[in-house]
């Protein structure tokens, strides 16, 4: 350690580190403009001079090493002149109306300026004649700008290990920072991390996702603020590039109970949000997940998650989907004691009703159950509750968790002619092994994930001919791509943007009346407004007919619950507080909200737990971490043509081997793909990582 002393104060600091960061650290305010706490310095900038005694002039304080009893001063008439003229030289090559840039209020070149004070006009101001380039994904390049502090280029090479920006000169000799022969960034092996975005001090290489309304971490990492639960995606799938999948599967399980299921069946909204897309396809962040789950050996969690002392208090959670068992996983580990009721003879909801064995076997819905019941939630099978404010007689708290089991039935003609069926009694029938009632003509009503469920379950069940067909237009449609591509492979029609006139018959169903419809949307009372195309009529044949056009709660006013819009239990926040009408019952999942997706539910099953526990008395505080701390190193080097790697695809068998059986048929990720598919991750996390500049506004 030295003893220095900077402006009459004495600080110890380590012997060799530059005065600037040593006075930084000691909040003694030095300005600065090209120096960056996370990269070396460079000294260019002149504003952080400062006079040692001793010495012979004043020197930027980033370059001058600490050593005992050095004496430093920081203000004099000679440094300020000195500033102000480093300062004048930047601002005459600078854009002079400050209020035009998107940095405008967050600019560290104008915080330096209202320190050091309004330029004097000495110099006079010269353009730098340089377009905005928005060619490349992602970030913006404005070098208009640029003040040549040389943050972007440190970044790019020390920090990242890239090296793809660099000192250039245009034909005039104007010098920026830029690409070799202003190439493209995905054509020099950009890593697209942004770090260059994140230590710009003037906003000249901006991220084009920034927003000012959304929160920083959640624009920075889309794919996290994108998945209702906020899994730690880019952490897992580092792990899993790195080889430690049982890591990995901790990361995803902290926040996510159902690990496997959600491998196969997740709606990955995560990968709709994915930056990578924007290069040329988002990550496959599901089969990621999946393969993680599938090899996860229980290293890291297994006998060592949370469990706090019993309470003494006791909870009823009405169904057993994911929704009400999550929740009763987190209130057993919160110390409750939890009984949860279930209506059908299986626990799982959905995942062991509603979507088929082909796409998610039984078995596995099971075995993660069973993580929940040697934590000690009770489970009682064939148990229908009728009305929930009884149970508070035995309990402390109930949570309906009663999901969305009943089909909707549209209020058109020959809607209940023999042969028309209802979604989701067809599904569970199917499930069960009951009879179904399916004919060999069959058309499915609906374009959502269900719809597509209901036909190839159809199929499956020896249906010779099936049609799908939806209100909304082909790109609207609310069912994921890869099942209406797989559907339409197994030979199932798909009719996008039509009408459903009329279901035709007298004793039993003949078919369907359908018109095609030019445009749809829905009003600000979500009423839908419909335009139908003159002269487009048309019938299509069959014997059975699916309404698959959503489900809604099996409850009714009897139960003594306050009931919302398709008979949804009303809560007074579906987020922040999910009390219902009664003191001391809760509902959560599909039945507030209406059919979503079962990483919603859980997320919803989470957010109940954590309300109830507050209201038994506890602190709320769900969270866990069961995964080891990761060292995320923020040199990700070069990857040749990393911008052009294509998206990895999972084994799936072909039509003729899997539209006669309910044997699963997406196999997944080998270890080979899931590395694969890892490294085309853009790491944008590691841009939090980054350190905060530091303005005198900071300092007292």
């Amino acid at each position: 350690m030295a003893c220095i002393t900077i402006d009459g104060v004495k600080i110890e600091v380590p012997e060799g580190k530059n005065i600037l960061e040593c006075a930084l650290d000691a909040g003694i305010y030095i300005p600065h403009l090209c120096h960056h706490k996370d990269l070396n310095p460079l000294g260019s900038c002149r504003m952080c001079i400062v006079q040692a005694d001793g010495h012979s002039g004043p020197e930027p304080s980033c370059m001058l090493k600490a050593e005992d009893g050095l004496v430093i001063h920081t203000k004099s008439d000679e440094i300020r002149k000195l500033q102000m003229l480093a300062l004048e030289l930047l601002l005459a090559g600078h854009p002079e109306d400050c209020s035009t840039c998107p940095k405008y209020g967050h600019c560290e070149l104008q915080m330096l300026i209202q320190y050091i004070g309004p330029k004097t006009g000495r110099l006079k101001h010269r353009s730098k004649g340089f377009a905005p380039d928005g060619r490349n994904p992602l970030l913006l390049h404005d070098m208009n700008r640029c003040i040549l502090c040389g943050r972007c280029v440190r970044a790019c090479g020390d920090l990242r290990g890239v090296g793809v920006l660099q000192y250039q000169k245009k034909e005039d000799l104007e010098v920026y920072t830029g690409t070799l022969h202003q190439k493209l960034l995905k054509d020099t092996d950009c890593r697209f991390c942004e770090a260059c975005a994140e230590v710009c001090p003037t906003g000249t290489i901006r991220d084009i996702l920034a927003s000012s309304e959304i929160k920083k971490e959640d624009y920075v990492v889309p794919c996290r603020a994108g998945c209702p639960a906020h899994t730690n995606i880019p952490e897992y799938i580092r792990f899993v590039k790195e080889g430690d999948f049982d890591a990995a599967a901790a990361v995803i399980r902290e926040k996510l109970p159902f690990p496997k299921s959600l491998g196969y069946v997740c709606s990955h909204a995560c990968e709709l949000e994915c930056k990578r897309k924007a290069l040329n396809e988002p990550m496959s962040i599901r089969n990621i997940k999946r393969f993680a789950a599938e090899q996860d050996s229980g290293k890291y969690w297994k006998g060592k998650g949370k469990q706090l002392p019993d309470t003494g208090k006791k909870v009823c959670i009405v169904g057993a989907g994911p929704a009400g068992l999550t929740a009763a996983y987190y209130l057993r580990k919160q110390g409750h004691s939890v009984t949860v009721k279930e209506a059908l003879p299986t626990a799982g909801g959905m995942l062991s009703y509603g979507i088929p064995s082909y796409r998610m076997p039984r078995e596995l819905v099971q075995e993660e159950i069973r993580v929940f019941t040697d934590q000690g939630v009770k489970i009682e099978t064939n148990v229908k509750v009728e009305k929930p404010a009884e149970l508070l007689k035995e309990y402390d708290a109930v949570l309906m968790a009663i999901g969305g089991h009943a089909g909707v039935r549209l209020p058109m003609k020959g809607n209940t002619l023999p042969g028309v069926l209802l979604n989701i009694d067809f599904l569970r029938r199917a499930a069960m092994g009951e009879e179904t009632g399916l004919g060999k003509h069959v058309i499915v009503l609906g374009g959502g994930n269900v719809a597509f469920d209901c036909a190839r379950t159809a199929k499956r069940l020896g249906a010779e001919e099936i049609h799908v067909a939806c209100l909304e237009a082909r790109d609207k449609m609310t069912s994921d791509d890869e099942e209406i591509e797989q559907a339409k492979e197994e030979g199932i029609f798909v009719h996008p943007a039509q009408t459903f006139e009329a279901i035709t018959g007298e004793d039993h169903v003949t078919g369907v009346d359908f018109m095609n419809v030019e445009s749809f949307s829905f009003d600000e009372n979500r009423k839908a407004i419909i335009k139908k195309e003159e002269g487009s009529e048309h019938h299509i044949d069959a014997d059975t007919v699916i309404f698959a056009v959503g489900q809604r709660t099996e409850i009714t006013e009897a139960a003594g619950l306050v009931l919302g819009r398709g008979s949804s239990i009303s809560v007074k926040d579906m987020t922040k507080d999910k009390s219902a009408s009664i003191q001391g019952v809760f509902a959560a999942g599909d039945c507030i909200y209406g059919t979503k997706s079962v990483v919603m539910a859980v997320e919803s099953g989470r957010e109940a737990a954590s309300q109830i526990d507050l209201y038994l008395g506890g602190d709320g505080d769900i969270e866990e971490t069961l995964a080891p701390k990761q060292k995320a190193d923020p040199c990700i080097g070069v990857i040749p043509g990393f911008s052009g790697l294509s998206r990895q695809k999972p084994q799936v068998d072909p039509a003729d081997r899997r539209q006669d059986n309910f044997s699963l048929f997406d196999h997944g990720f080998c270890r080979e793909t899931a590395c694969a598919e890892a490294g085309r991750c853009l790491q944008c996390d590691l841009r939090l990582q980054i350190s905060e500049p530091r303005t005198w506004g900071d300092f007292s």
